[in-house]
């Protein structure tokens, strides 16, 4: 299984300052790997047929729908009192504050990470550190004020798997610009904090694998039961 990582965008049509489908798709142009699709406000046939216009702008898998309904797919991403979903899925997220049980949850996002504009006095910020702490040895996004490439690189630091920004990229003027500063800022300081294989000495096997996180290669990290699930 792959969990989430690198940099994940939630949407929020409301915030987004040009069409929903627009702001996702320069997103990902300029680096972004996974969308949890949230608006679950929407009619469900409008619901359905924006997951599938955006399903077409990522790789197969990487729509994730917050909710217990994964409207088509197999992966959904559940807040904290959303049941189980009853039908088949592969990959399933939960959104945690606290030690609550992520028994259940392939991976989680932990927020707020920082004081938050998009939903001020929501908190109150668990700083990087601290959220390590709470997700052990769970996969977890940061998810929560991640508005700047210092920020970004502060949570890779801390072990977090991805960052999870919603207002940063529904409000930007250019998203695509917006994704690239944060995710290079993410990848950059994750590599650096990443150790360097040991050398294969003459005679061995080296059978080390590489964990794909937010499209790109990283060296095996580790999280439940020691290594990431994937």
């Amino acid at each position: 299984m792959v969990t989430p990582g690198g940099l994940v965008v939630l949407t929020d049509r409301r915030m987004a300052r040009r069409p929903l489908t627009w702001v996702v798709r320069e997103a990902v142009r300029g680096g972004a790997s996974w969308v949890i699709l949230r608006e679950r406000d929407l009619p469900y046939g409008e619901r359905s047929a924006l997951a599938a216009s955006l399903r077409a702008l990522l790789p197969a898998g990487r729509l994730i729908v917050a909710g217990p309904d994964p409207l088509d797919g197999d992966a959904v991403h559940l807040a904290a009192v959303d049941p189980l979903p009853s039908g088949r899925v592969t990959l399933v997220g939960r959104s945690c504050h606290d030690f609550s049980d992520m028994s259940a949850a392939d991976y989680v996002t932990l927020s707020p990470i920082y004081p938050t504009r998009s939903k001020p006095g929501y908190g109150p910020p668990l700083g990087p550190a601290a959220a390590a702490g709470v997700a052990g040895d769970v996969p977890w996004l940061a998810l929560g004020g991640v508005d700047s490439a210092s920020r970004a690189a502060e949570c890779a630091a801390a072990g977090a798997r991805g960052i999870a920004v919603m207002g940063a990229i529904m409000g930007a003027a250019d998203p695509a610009g917006v994704a690239a500063e944060l995710i290079t800022a993410f990848q950059d300081r994750l590599g650096a904090v990443m150790p360097s294989p040991a050398p294969t000495l003459p005679g061995e096997r080296d059978e080390s694998t590489p964990c794909q996180a937010g499209g790109a290669d990283y060296p095996q990290a580790a999280g439940r039961g020691g290594v990431w699930r994937s």
